[in-house]
């Protein structure tokens, strides 16, 4: 659960209400850099331990979810055999909120406007925790991934490389 005096987030009200146990850690903002291994630097992290959310359209027209470390580059063909489409492609960031209700920089594989198909890397489940945001720039969650993949019904696989 959020200690008190923390910004309370839709992400974290949902976590609360399923009595999901997690930790906030928020860090400063730097809007010329808002990738997530900027925020895994800031939260003194490993970047493997911090999972960047993007969203991604399948040639079906279906959107998908993908979470995967900080520091890794998403593998459009493994994404795309995961996710058992022909091809995928990430969507314009001009569609980002409009389709998930976030922006970039603090989009968050819980909570979105629609439940997407989400596949999370494999490698989250090396680590007893992981962060991912809280659907805000500068917030982060760390919860146990098992508790994350249950929680969204999430699949994971091998998405990097």
């Amino acid at each position: 659960m959020a200690k008190s005096g923390v910004k309370k987030t839709n992400v974290l009200r949902l976590l609360d209400a399923e009595g999901i146990q997690y930790t906030v850690k928020e860090y400063p903002v730097d809007e010329s850099d808002l990738s997530a291994l900027h925020a895994a630097e800031k939260l003194g992290m490993p970047p493997e331990r911090v999972f960047k959310t993007l969203v991604l359209q399948g040639s079906s027209g279906s959107y998908w979810v993908c979470c995967i470390p900080a520091g890794e580059e998403l593998n459009l063909k493994k994404t795309a055999r995961a996710a058992g489409e022909k091809n995928t492609a990430l969507i314009p960031i001009k569609d980002l909120e409009p389709l998930t209700g976030y922006i970039r920089g603090g989009c968050s594989p819980i909570g979105m406007k629609k439940k997407f198909p989400t596949l999370i890397d494999e490698s989250a489940e090396l680590f007893e925790t992981i962060g991912v945001s809280a659907g805000i720039r500068g917030m982060q969650i760390i919860l146990r991934p098992g508790d994350l993949i249950r929680f969204i019904g999430a699949f994971t696989a091998d998405l990097t490389g």
